[in-house]
């Protein structure tokens, strides 16, 4: 069995057929899913998702392109969402200064409070960051010192360096389909040997559609193929990674067999 860590089932090009989606995922061999928020407005939709569907989870964040509109968002709207039986993670949240869709002091400002919350309710941060290393992780490093809190870096396309650090501050990897683009060889390298242990598979459906699916609306089902090239790039059995990356998707996201 795989899981799908990261997907948006609420967006266009997966919502207008959510029930075909999920079906085809199943077929594939996924056997969960966790439903990513991105925006407050969000949150509902998704929760309402993982009510309805008993292997959808829910999470609850802000991206760092919606900061400015939630600049004033407070810890308290984070907590009281988060405290939903079906939400097991905190984000997608973090620092993208590729797009500066957001200031980025609002944007470091946000990512802080969702921090927090991981923190106080021991629900996984699920972090985005694009062109921010240095400011990721200097945030990470001095909310750690504060007091540990469980981390996941979704979609990883950094550098091997700052892999290494996020490695040593305990937080997890989630890898997308990205690594099967032929242009991704520094990103190959890193997901062959990052730990067993610390590794996850993801979509980010409905964007980044690995190979063969190039030009396709990404969907969960095509876990199956970024989990396939990881397996053949570490040299490894495909049964071997999906039941340990699953295994890692229960021991981070822990409230979802609570």
């Amino acid at each position: 069995m795989l899981v799908d860590s990261h997907c948006h089932l609420e967006y266009k090009g997966l919502v207008e057929d959510q029930a075909g989606v999920l079906a085809r995922a199943r077929e594939a061999g996924v056997g969960h899913f966790l439903n990513i928020s991105t925006r407050q407005s969000e949150w509902a939709q998704v929760i309402a998702t993982a009510e309805r569907e008993a292997d959808v989870w829910a999470s609850v964040g802000i991206h760092p392109h919606e900061a400015d509109a939630h600049a004033d968002l407070g810890a308290e709207a984070l907590l009281t969402a988060s405290s939903h039986p079906r939400v097991i993670g905190i984000g997608e949240t973090g620092l993208d200064y590729y797009y500066d869709k957001s200031d980025r002091g609002v944007q470091r400002d946000l990512f802080r409070v969702h921090i927090g919350v991981a923190r106080e309710t021991g629900l996984p941060l699920i972090v985005h960051t694009r062109d921010a290393e240095d400011d990721t992780l200097a945030i990470l490093s001095d909310e750690m010192d504060k007091g540990v809190f469980p981390a996941l870096i979704h979609c990883f396309t950094a550098s091997a360096a700052f892999a290494e650090r996020v490695l040593q501050l305990g937080l997890s990897i989630s890898i997308s389909g990205i690594v099967t683009f032929k242009n991704a060889a520094e990103l190959q390298e890193i997901a062959r040997v990052i730990p067993k242990d610390r590794l996850l598979v993801e979509t980010d459906s409905p964007f980044l559609a690995p190979v063969p699916h190039r030009g396709r609306p990404c969907e969960p089902a095509f876990v199956a193929d970024t989990a396939g090239f990881l397996a053949d790039l570490r040299g490894e059995p495909l049964d071997r990674l999906a039941d340990n990356t699953t295994a890692n998707f229960f021991r981070l996201f822990s409230k979802a067999v609570s």
